[in-house]
């Protein structure tokens, strides 16, 4: 099958796909517990805690009281006091959620990926200065909250793909039937594709990918790729793809 083929499948692909009933319990997706509160703060933790089975991550979204965002600190460490995920204990949450509570009080999560961002309209420099805010904001040391909020590499082309934070970025920036378009200083044009496995076999498969290694490389090459076919836009082909994997649809 050609690239041309292939691309005008996606594209039909996309189309179908972008209609708000892709989000539902009977096909769960972070993004259907974000869509409910249109915040950033919220949307941000309904990605971080976007890994393992989709079901079981809007499950556990849903247990949280988001409203904790605007309760004293002391609040926050008794009611999350027995909210767990996975690799996070209940102090990791507890942790995230003050952390961004304070962050609230500083500015917004768009004026801190802004500020990194703007230079050189660099998506990984505006995540990285993120991080490093967020990190400052509070100070918890953990497994489970470093492989929740992420750390900034020594080599960037050897990282991972910081795909929770990627996906966050197309749920902010792009605005359609699905990804909910609340900010408006990062341009889509500068997102870089939320690399999944499901993503990452599928890209192989339909052979827009080449690279082997699950890591940013392969993020900024299957980037380029989808650039070709929409410089503007080249993040609109990633939950088409994503559900095709998922759904282990043949195309």
């Amino acid at each position: 099958m050609s690239l041309q083929t292939i691309q005008k499948l996606l594209d039909k692909e996309v189309q179908n796909r972008n209609k708000l009933y892709e989000l539902s319990y009977e096909k769960p997706d972070p993004l259907l517990v974000a869509s409910k509160y249109k915040d950033e703060t919220i949307a941000l933790i309904c990605a971080l805690f976007a890994y393992g089975n989709a079901g079981q991550i809007v499950k556990f979204l849903d247990t949280l009281d988001f409203s904790l965002l605007e309760s004293s600190e002391k609040k926050i460490k008794k009611e999350l006091s027995s909210a767990y995920y996975r690799f996070q204990k209940s102090e990791d949450v507890i942790a995230l959620f003050i952390a961004l509570k304070r962050l609230k009080e500083i500015g917004s999560i768009e004026d801190i990926f802004y500020e990194g961002y703007k230079k050189e309209q660099n998506i990984l420099d505006g995540l990285w200065n993120f991080i490093t805010v967020l990190k400052k904001s509070y100070s918890h040391q953990t497994y489970g909250y470093r492989f929740l909020t992420g750390t900034i590499p020594k080599k960037v082309e050897n990282s991972g793909t910081y795909k929770r934070y990627m996906m966050f970025l197309r749920w902010m920036v792009r605005k359609d039937s699905l990804d909910m378009g609340l900010w408006s200083k990062i341009d889509k044009k500068d997102l870089l594709m939320p690399l999944d496995t499901h993503t990452f076999k599928m890209s192989h498969k339909l052979g827009l990918l080449k690279r082997k290694s699950y890591d940013m490389k392969a993020v900024i090459e299957l980037t380029e790729t989808f650039k070709k076919w929409d410089k503007e836009d080249p993040i609109k082909y990633d939950f088409a793809l994503y559900r095709l994997g998922q759904e282990k649809i043949e195309i």
